[in-house]
């Protein structure tokens, strides 16, 4: 295990007793069936685990989070969805989600007054909890041993230095692979599908036959030094540079988009009461406060100031993409890319 992981690791073992499905301690009270929700999430567990106690403590439901990717999660919602085993699907982007929203509850929060209003639930299952963004993180000391080589945007990732040495997750798996396809086919394309497809093609020779099978393996893997980059999302390369891994984000000078991340109660949710607690909870103003300072996630409402931890919106180019022809593009995408990538 890598030097940098190693100390993660160590770092982040308390978080595991707050995330659900490990053994309580000796004489602790376990929760009922009343005072119990079960989430399936791609999340960070560093961006979890003060929002889990935070939740806890204020309203004595112990809430259980079972690591899944987004496509993955996905997958078993539907395979259970004559009795799920989880109540809500905690993150993921709502370009993923849109094709599967028969999967879930229509509820709308009290917050939604304040949320902005390119943010706001107007599908009905899909409640938006933060705005995250589609950005690389680079290793600065691989960097350094490769000659010191440019890492600004997409059009770097074909140095051939490069080659084998990039992080990606598999578009089927990981709703943050998924927007990193949608926003080269539209920066490299120019609004032109057929020139993103070509720029596709030769990053996927780029990638040397690796994809990886989850989002949290891409910046693990560049914070450890197994790749020189990686294509991932905000708040998972922003906080390993909290935490002193020797990285750099990269907001590609091509253009970065902007996604809602969606929260979701699961059809049949056997927690119902309790999922909807925790969608208020979520979108209030001290959670979302609570995120917008300190955890490297922005806020979707309006009467917070823009995040004091993370790059101003206003110093990056801002790609505006239809979500709702992504959403509905997904899968010829997704089965695009594949074609592209085992044809290599």
């Amino acid at each position: 295990m890598k030097p940098f992981f190693m100390a993660l690791v160590l770092a982040v073992l308390g978080l595991l007793a707050g995330c659900g499905g490990s053994k309580p301690a000796e004489g602790a009270a376990v929760a009922d069936g009343g005072k119990k929700l079960v989430a399936y999430s791609p999340l960070t567990l560093e961006f979890m685990k003060p929002i889990i106690e935070l939740f806890e403590k204020e309203t004595g439901i112990k809430l259980e989070v079972i690591a899944l990717g987004t496509g993955e999660a996905l997958k078993r919602v539907e395979s259970e969805k004559n009795n799920p085993l989880a109540d809500v699907l905690w993150s993921g982007a709502t370009t993923t989600v849109k094709s599967k929203m028969d999967l879930f509850e229509t509820y709308r929060t009290p917050n939604e007054a304040a949320v902005d209003p390119k943010y706001k639930n107007v599908e009905g299952p899909l409640t938006r909890f933060d705005a995250t963004g589609s950005i690389m993180m680079a290793n600065t000391n691989l960097l350094k041993q490769l000659g010191d080589i440019r890492m600004e945007g997409y059009k770097d990732l074909l140095n051939p230095k490069f080659k084998g040495k990039i992080a990606m997750a598999d578009p089927a798996a990981s709703s943050s692979a998924f927007e990193h396809v949608e926003t080269m086919l539209f920066a490299m394309g120019g609004g032109d599908n057929e020139k993103g497809w070509d720029f596709i093609r030769k990053f996927c020779a780029q990638l040397d036959g690796k994809l990886l099978g989850s989002s949290s393996a891409v910046y693990k893997g560049v914070a450890d030094g197994e790749y020189a980059v990686g294509l991932t999302f905000e708040e998972g390369g922003a906080t390993y540079l909290s935490l002193g891994a020797p990285i750099k984000l990269v907001y590609m000078e091509e253009g970065v988009t902007f996604r809602g991340d969606g929260i979701e109660i699961i059809k049949g949710a056997k927690n119902l009461e309790n999922a909807k607690k925790f969608l208020d909870f979520c979108t209030s103003f001290e959670v979302q406060k609570l995120m917008n300072d300190s955890l490297n996630r922005r806020t979707v409402r309006t009467d917070l100031p823009p995040s004091p931890i993370l790059k101003p919106l206003s110093e990056m180019k801002i790609l505006d993409v239809d979500e709702d022809m992504a959403a509905a593009k997904r899968q010829e995408w997704i089965n695009k890319f594949k074609e592209i990538f085992t044809s290599l």
